[in-house]
């Protein structure tokens, strides 16, 4: 019976580990769904860098997530959905950019607010948008010496 009772306790530590595992996923990828979110939307020239899952980010703070990145078929632009958090008030001057955690990190989409006492409803579109810079281009322009900046 000593056998039993070890191999249930076991199993309870086991299934007690994978619950807390799981738990912990869901709050980290946002899946957890214990705050609700409000979509909103933004349309980039070059969104290298972003896909599904990629953080929102306001003043460095985690706000919401990627959601949808697709190609516009009328503009050529890649149209981007994210969530923020409800309660996070976005200004409608605001304005979006797509940032890089650093040279060798990720990219990140990074909501710049703007100074208005009206803000963005579900679902609208911010207009003021700055896509990711490539890498590989400026070192290319750097390499190949740029023209512009030599006075000439």
């Amino acid at each position: 019976m000593s056998e039993s009772t070890t191999e249930v306790i076991v199993g309870g530590a086991v299934l007690a580990v994978a619950v807390g595992f799981l738990v912990y996923a869901g709050q980290v990828t946002g899946v957890s769904g214990a705050a609700t979110e409000y979509p909103l939307s933004a349309s980039f020239r070059s969104a290298d860098g972003v896909d599904v899952g990629t953080d929102v980010r306001m003043a460095g703070v985690k706000v919401g997530r990627v959601t949808a990145v697709e190609l516009d078929p009328e503009t050529y632009r890649a149209k981007t959905t994210f969530t923020v958090t409800e309660g996070i008030a976005v200004p409608d001057d605001s304005a979006v950019a797509i940032s890089s955690e650093g040279l060798l990190g990720g990219n990140f989409v990074e909501i710049l607010p703007g100074g208005s006492p009206f803000t963005f409803e579900p679902g609208d579109e911010i207009e003021f948008t700055q896509g990711s810079v490539s890498l590989v281009s400026l070192l290319m322009k750097f390499v190949a010496g740029d023209e512009e900046g030599n006075g000439q």
